[in-house]
Parts: structure tokens; sequence; C-alpha cells
């Protein structure tokens, strides 16, 4: 049967974890119990790890008959992950990365008294010093944006990355306060996070999580995210009135939804 040709033998897992002999590779499957979930759901992660949640009272031998009658889909969704451009191990001079939803190249910047933002250094983000200041770095820019960087023909991603992300520390908790004030809702505190599975989550005490790479996505699909978290101030579930809530404070969120799947490689 395509189990068997997916998964391997029938055999009861040890751990919550099984290994699934999906070509080349084999595919870790994660069986999470989670007390406060209503029935079982599978998802395929961008990492390639396939997840089943198991409620309140479900068991591991019925999350695995779940997996099997939806095993033609997770075929269907590790040949579209598989399909998916991967983004380059290494960012360079030329490579292309998203800000703020646009295609940005990475190019040489000038040097000498531009306005720069530091990227990480061995003393945290924005540290800086005159030993810093009169060294030989160099500055690269993308977008309008300039990072100062220490070997321009190195690997750019944990400074450029690092640059976002204090780009989105910035701006992100603004607007989110922006709309809970404009329906009326009430954050107690708000982070920017480097969840590697989701773009956001909402506590039971009113704390919002965004992910820092929210910075990288339009402006439209940034708000959906930050409102579909506001509205869980309201219904801590994914019920169809939170839903209706949902569309109601953001009509469009559908496109938002596609947008975030069409692109879900960045959170790898």
């Amino acid at each position: 049967m395509l189990f068997e040709r997916l998964f391997g033998p029938r055999t009861p897992p040890a751990s919550s974890v099984v290994h699934l002999s999906v070509r080349p590779q084999p595919l870790p499957l994660l069986m999470v119990r989670n007390p406060r979930a209503r029935r079982y759901l599978l998802r395929l992660r961008p990492d390639g790890t396939a997840r089943v949640t198991i409620p309140r009272g479900g068991t591991s031998a019925v999350a695995r008959q779940f997996v099997e009658r939806h095993a033609a889909w997770l075929e269907r969704e590790l040949q579209r992950l598989q399909s998916q451009p991967r983004k380059p191990a290494a960012w360079t001079i030329g490579t292309e990365i998203l800000l703020r939803g646009d295609p940005v190249r990475i190019e040489v910047g000038p040097n000498g008294d531009d306005k720069e933002i530091e990227g990480p250094s061995s003393s945290g983000y924005g540290a800086t010093s005159e030993d810093d200041a009169t060294g030989e770095a160099e500055t690269v820019r993308f977008g309008g944006e300039l990072v100062r960087v220490s070997d321009p023909v190195a690997d750019l991603r944990p400074a450029i990355e690092g640059h976002l992300r204090k780009l989105a520390t910035r701006e992100l908790p603004p607007r989110v306060l922006e709309l809970a004030a404009q329906h009326g809702l009430t954050v107690r505190r708000i982070t920017v996070r480097s969840q590697k599975s989701r773009w956001g989550s909402c506590s039971r005490r009113g704390t919002i999580s965004l992910n820092w790479r929210l910075i990288q996505t339009p402006a439209s699909v940034s708000d959906y995210i930050c409102l579909h978290e506001l509205v869980h101030l309201r219904q801590m579930n994914h019920s169809p009135g939170f839903w209706r809530e949902v569309e109601r404070v953001c009509p469009d969120y559908r496109m938002a939804k596609h947008w975030l799947k069409e692109h879900s490689g960045l959170l790898r």
C-alpha cells in the first residue's frame, strides 16, 4: 500500500518519533500530544518533517491510521516541497533576498562616513565602539539598507539577517499596537523571535510573538499575521467563529495565507 511505501512496516513506535522510509532519505514523523487539540492534524513542516497532532484522549495507533488515510496528500506535499527552489546556503554579492515583499539584490556598498547599522558582533546586536569604527570593515547594501561587514566576499547571511531582525524589532511592535488600537484590543507584551515553523503566536496572557522574517513579507501579509494573533486575544482557537472575525478585520486574509504558503521556504 501507499502507506507502507512511504513509511515502511507498521511497527508501533517506541517513542513520539517515527522515521519514515521516504526516498532519498528517512523522513521523521513527529507524534505530538496536545490536550487542547480537538482533532488529529497532519502537516508537513518546511524543514521536511511530518507532524501529526494527537488530541486529548487520542492514541498513537489512531494517529497512524489517520496518517495512512492522508498518505497520498503527504506524498503530494513532499513532491511540492522538494520541487521548490532552495535558498542559497550563503548570501553573497549578487544574491537576491526579499525585503518587505520585494526582491532586492545585495550589492557592494559605499565606505567612509555613510550612516550604517552594525551586523551581529561578539558583544551583541548593535554593539559599537571606537575600535569598531576604525577597523577595516566594508559595507553592503540592499533595498536602501546598509550593513557593515568584515569581509564582503564571505557569507553575508549572518550580518544581513541580524540587520533584518533589528528592522523587524523596530517596525513590527508599533504596527501591532496600531492595529490593536484600531480594533479596541489590549496587548500586554510583544516579542520578536526566530521561530522555525510559525509566523506568530499569542499566549493566554496576552503576549504576541512575531517572527522577525515578517520584515521580508509584503505589508498586507505582515498585517494579516498581526491581526490573526490579535484576534486570538478574543478567541484562543481556530473555530469557524475565529475565522469569521479574522475575515472581518482582514478581508483579504486568504491572499495573505496563499503568499505565505508559496514562500514557506523563508522559514527554513
